[in-house]
């Protein structure tokens, strides 16, 4: 129903404004990377976070716990950043990059394999500018997700370090 009282009203008011905060805090000591999309746990952490936010929100009762959690999350996800820079941990927590482009031409066992449709790549090809497919040398399935389009005269080969297809290129 809509029953709401001018308590309950205030004390969502507060534990808002108590986990934003906390956020903020959690921000300014972890940085930046907290809601980064650097690696595929980077996504998991956002909304993780985001999930953890709207419930402390809506259960005023459990802000401590919830500040907490949301303390833990994000320790967790230093650790793990750490562990992949010290002890080449991003095989266990990180996908690996796919070529789905190389030359302007583009490979279909790699989109199929992928799931990207050739909608979502003509997409990105625009949203890249790119006026002619034959200018793309490579067009990258990242490890986030998310796609790059490289075009231009030439492409370092140090670019295409760990991208799975990466030897198609010529």
């Amino acid at each position: 129903m809509l029953e709401f009282s001018l308590e309950q009203f205030w004390k969502t008011v507060v534990t808002s404004l108590a986990i934003f905060l906390a956020v903020v805090g959690v921000v300014r000591i972890n940085g930046l990377r907290t809601f980064s999309k650097m690696a595929s746990f980077d996504f998991a952490v956002t909304v993780a976070v985001g999930s953890l936010l709207a419930s402390i929100a809506l259960t005023p009762s459990n802000l401590l716990s919830g500040i907490v959690a949301l303390g833990t999350i994000v320790a967790a996800q230093r650790v793990v950043s750490i562990l992949r820079r010290r002890f080449r941990f991003e095989r266990l927590v990180d996908n690996t990059p796919v070529l789905l482009m190389a030359d302007g031409a583009v490979i279909e066992e790699q989109m199929s394999r992928t799931r990207v449709t050739p909608a979502d790549l003509r997409a990105k090809l625009r949203e890249a500018n790119v006026l002619d497919p034959s200018d793309v040398r490579a067009v990258v399935l990242e490890t986030t997700g998310d796609i790059s389009v490289l075009h231009g005269e030439r492409l370092a080969p140090s670019l295409l370090d760990g991208v799975e297809g990466a030897d198609r290129l010529q």
